[in-house]
């Protein structure tokens, strides 16, 4: 028995170790550059031949060793803070900003580029006045560009009026920046909530970029509907005033609106379909929320909507066009 257990804390040892510095040069090589970083990874080394070599002379010094080598790397990633005030890309530049005063929502910096490419825009951003007794609807717009298990994920509140707004949870990139998903794991991004036009943020992904979009109607009772629009107000505020990081699995475009979900019902299921976002609308048509009529597969065919947003109607305004039959 006492040989199993040794050989069981020498695998346990290893396995620590092994994780240990994988994960420290993967935080190294997102946070780190130039002698900064080639000094670290010296010291990387170092310890991967020191500690192991202590834990043949001493199991009590290797063990304390390694405790106090993930202390300082544990203290150094903390001193890694979500910032405000980078080199932004344009699309990202501006989180949306929100006033609440009774059933007035005042929300600054919404976006409404016109885009003339993937990349390129003539950029504008306005602000916009909403009364909330005229929020009439919530959509669920899904749009995939590879896999189809895999979905960015944007919330649209249309109103009496014809407009609608779009929030979406998307990592602020720098200028030099591409979206990284082990980056993502790793504070390489801030977290920005967009404010968005349809005819922005869904036309930039169906005619420029080429995705697959799909609008999704979801039924919530005119109290559910504000208190959906609220807790993203709410977010706008929050991250205004405090920055926060993304998070590839912990706080990406689909598990931020599953937190904001839960302000509707606090017992919300978690599921692998927050993960494997492409699978929403299955998982909003199992809790019995997801709009439409037929079978998940009619309603799926009957709300894509890329090649409606592709035609060009005079006349017709761009959420007017996407949800005509």
């Amino acid at each position: 028995m006492s040989r199993v257990l040794r050989v069981l804390s020498h695998v346990v040892f290893s396995l620590i170790l092994i994780a240990g510095v994988a994960w420290t040069a993967t935080a190294v090589w997102f946070h780190l550059s130039g002698g900064v970083q080639l000094s670290a990874y010296v010291g990387l080394g170092a310890g991967v031949l020191i500690v192991p070599a202590l834990y043949w002379r001493s199991k009590v010094l290797s063990w304390g060793a390694l405790i106090v080598a993930g202390l300082l790397v544990g203290g150094w990633y903390q001193t890694i803070t979500p910032q405000q005030d980078r080199d932004w890309a344009a699309d990202v530049s501006r989180g949306v900003t929100a006033r609440i005063e009774g059933d007035q929502v005042t929300l600054g910096d919404i976006r409404d580029f016109e885009w003339t490419s993937p990349t390129e825009a003539k950029q504008n951003w306005v602000t916009r006045n909403y009364d909330l007794s005229k929020l009439e609807t919530v959509d669920m717009i899904t749009s995939v560009w590879s896999s189809s298990d895999i979905a960015h994920l944007l919330v649209s509140f249309g109103f009496s009026d014809g407009e609608h707004v779009v929030f979406s949870a998307e990592i602020r990139r720098e200028v030099h920046e591409t979206f990284n998903e082990i980056g993502g794991f790793f504070r390489q991004f801030e977290l920005v909530l967009i404010g968005a036009t349809e005819r922005d943020i869904v036309k930039l992904r169906t005619n420029y970029r080429g995705e697959n979009v799909s609008v999704f109607p979801v039924e919530l009772t005119p109290a559910q509907r504000r208190t959906m629009f609220l807790s993203f107000v709410d977010l706008a505020q929050k991250l205004e005033s405090k920055s926060a990081f993304y998070n590839t699995v912990k706080a990406n475009c689909t598990t931020v609106v599953y937190q904001l979900a839960k302000t509707l019902q606090p017992n919300l299921p978690m599921d692998w379909r927050l993960v494997l976002s492409g699978h929403l609308p299955e998982y909003l048509f199992n809790l019995g929320v997801l709009g439409g009529e037929g079978s998940l597969d009619a309603r799926r065919a009957s709300a894509h909507i890329s090649d409606r947003a592709r035609q060009n109607v005079p006349g017709v305004a761009f959420s007017q066009l996407i949800r005509s039959e």
